[in-house]
């Protein structure tokens, strides 16, 4: 059983690996679990015990974990990569290449909110792009609703949004 374990570790590590974004449980989960490698109960318990590892490291935004790889990770995963199968490993670039862009947009476009000392909402708004921002926004509001709202606007609009700032800036 321990060998299992150890082998839904890598294929995560191997995952993380293979990107230069980071990706949530759903997304990983995803993968393995529509392949059928393991079960949710599993797989999660290998994430936390990847994160307690420090392999893998989780930011929270919004009540969604998002997951990269350290660099122990990547030095772990380097010499047991021949520990997952080619096949494993071919299913896994295969998955990434067919679902790049959508995993990309899904986790380089980023909103949260929270309540600051002044009873205020802030509103935190970036795009990232290989973990670096390339914008990141900070609007205060007076309630949550408009907080919310923004938000969720954010996602649909970013691009606008940034082309906008780039041009009027550049002049």
């Amino acid at each position: 059983m321990a060998e299992q374990q150890t082998l839904y570790k890598l294929i995560v590590l191997y995952m993380l690996s293979r990107i230069d974004f980071s990706m949530t449980y759903s997304q990983i989960s995803d993968f393995v679990l529509g392949r059928g490698y393991t079960d949710g109960f599993t797989l999660q318990a290998a994430i936390t015990d990847l994160e307690d590892d420090e392999l893998i490291h989780a930011q929270m935004l919004q009540n969604i974990r998002y997951y990269t790889i350290t660099p122990e990770g990547e030095r772990i995963i380097g010499y047991f990569v021949n520990k997952v199968s080619p096949a494993i490993r071919e299913d896994i670039v295969s998955y990434l290449h067919e679902n790049q862009l959508q995993l990309r947009n899904e986790n380089s476009v980023l909103s949260d909110y929270y309540r600051n000392t002044n009873g205020e909402y802030e509103v935190r708004c970036r795009v990232r792009e290989k973990q670096t921002d390339l914008i990141d926004l900070t609007l205060t509001v007076p309630d949550e609703h408009q907080a919310k709202a923004i938000s969720l606007q954010w996602k649909r609009k970013c691009q606008d949004i940034y082309a906008y700032v780039m041009k009027e800036l550049m002049v």
